[in-house]
């Protein structure tokens, strides 16, 4: 076992103890309060991140902090309400109200099975926990971390809220797997899919995305759901929205054009970034790749 992370190892351990002892409300309340101390203790990515707010946005740069700092204080919340999955997943019904389920519940019944197809936005972890919790079948994949404890926690929150662990994006075997079984598969595509991906806007500015929705739907037929779970102005509770299945081009099946479909896809997802940008992810450089040049040969 790797253990490289002892000091994160630790620091989550003892903030996983202290959030448990609280109650919900006060426990979301440290979350927020330490994540924008990370951002006072991390100026550099901040400032980044900013920066990366103000241009994809064409906000000022006071705007732009303000969206930053919300977003740093969103994700202590959503640490510290996923840290309490197992006290919370039984009474999930609470936390969070749902709008287009019945897209989700015909392609479980109908044996087609769905990916979710979601971004680093609001709650994805309650979101996930909710749809088990209506009694469907929910995959969520999962990226090793460099501490293999860290990599077991994580597993153990999401089994802890009823979801099933496939581990990385990269297992096809068992995505497909599941797939064909009907279930359902969560998978962020917002991500940076460097050299693997295609060029395609995202927020209005060209970036490497994945296409791995596009083409399991192409090869399975499954449904593709653009899917998020929103925290509310209350700061506790959630909205979790289903789109209807994306559709192709001219009546086509959906995945059959992967770059116009991942073009459709993004677009979904950019315009819910939009309406709650202090809910996305803007410390990770999400157009690193092209703004790199790594597509220039290919005459992107």
């Amino acid at each position: 076992m790797h253990k490289g992370q002892p000091l994160i190892w630790h620091s989550l351990s003892a903030f996983k103890t202290i959030v448990r002892a609280l109650p919900h409300e006060k426990a979301v309340a440290l979350g927020g309060a330490l994540g924008a101390l990370v951002a006072k203790l991390t100026p550099k990515k901040f400032r980044e991140a900013c920066a990366r707010c103000e241009k994809v946005l064409g906000v000022s740069q006071e705007r732009a902090e303000e969206i930053v700092r919300g977003a740093y204080r969103h994700f202590g919340s959503a640490a510290a309400e996923f840290a309490r999955m197992p006290l919370v997943a039984g009474n999930i019904d609470s936390l969070v109200s749902c709008s287009g389920l019945k897209y989700v519940r015909y392609a479980v019944e109908s044996k087609r099975g769905a990916i979710l197809a979601t971004a680093h936005i609001g709650n994805w972890e309650y979101g996930a926990a909710w749809l088990a919790h209506q009694g469907l079948p929910v995959n969520a994949l999962g990226a090793d971390q460099r501490d293999d404890r860290i990599t077991e926690l994580i597993r153990e929150l999401r089994q802890a809220g009823g979801t099933k662990a496939l581990g990385k994006a990269e297992d096809l075997k068992a995505m497909i797997g599941a797939l064909k079984r009907g279930e359902v598969i969560a998978v962020p595509i917002d991500q940076d899919a460097k050299e693997f991906g295609v060029v395609s806007p995202f927020l209005g500015f060209p970036a490497s995305t994945p296409t791995g929705p596009e083409k399991l739907a192409a090869r399975l037929g499954c449904d593709v759901i653009p899917s998020f779970c929103i925290r509310r102005p209350d700061g506790v509770t959630f909205e979790m929205k289903f789109y209807p299945p994306m559709k192709g081009k001219n009546g086509a099946p959906f995945g059959r054009e992967t770059q116009s479909d991942a073009d459709d896809l993004n677009a979904v997802i950019s315009r819910e970034i939009a309406l709650h940008p202090e809910q996305w992810m803007w410390m990770y450089p999400r157009w690193e790749s092209v703004e790199r040049g790594i597509f220039d040969d290919r005459g992107n």
